[in-house]
């Protein structure tokens, strides 16, 4: 199973665009928010499921401001991460994923990639932004999600 996991497109919607084609056949989409309006071209344009959460810029729009759902084995949850204040590090939304018994965290909001591991129990994910990088480099980051034939999942920053 093949998962692309965006963040913070800011409806500067081409790199999104490209990374579909070179990517080729993909199982599922998540963005983890901020797609500004754009959430209908992100789902048009896949060939796959696409869920999209709400960010602190997706104004008067009707996405879910947070989803839950099972990616395999693996309960999952997705907020664009504000809320829970991502800005000053993960642990605070690590310990909410685990208190709602979930085994993965994806966010978004402070445009840099990060999979943190450290804590045990939880996976938090942060693809970072295609549109506006914050992290050293300034290169438009996504996370690839590969689950094995052994219903193991891997993880990996990737760079545009």
């Amino acid at each position: 199973m093949r998962i692309l996991v965006v963040s913070d497109t800011h409806r500067k919607n081409d790199n999104y665009l490209k990374l579909l084609k070179l990517l080729g056949p993909l199982d599922l989409i998540i963005h983890c928010g901020d797609a500004e309006g754009s959430e209908y071209l992100l789902t048009a344009a896949a060939e796959c499921p696409v869920r999209i959460v709400l960010g602190n810029n997706d104004y008067f729009s009707l996405l879910p401001r947070e989803l839950e759902f099972n990616v395999d084995r693996y309960k999952v949850w997705v907020t664009h991460g504000h809320n829970y204040y991502v800005s000053m590090g993960d642990e605070f939304i690590k310990k909410e994923a685990i208190a709602r018994g979930k085994d993965i965290v994806f966010f978004g909001h402070t445009h840099r990639p990060v999979i943190d591991q450290s804590t045990e129990g939880i996976i938090a994910v942060n693809p970072g932004s295609l549109s506006y990088p914050r992290q050293e480099g300034h290169r438009p980051s996504y996370v690839m999600m590969e689950v094995d034939r052994f219903g193991e999942a891997h993880f990996t920053i990737a760079y545009l």
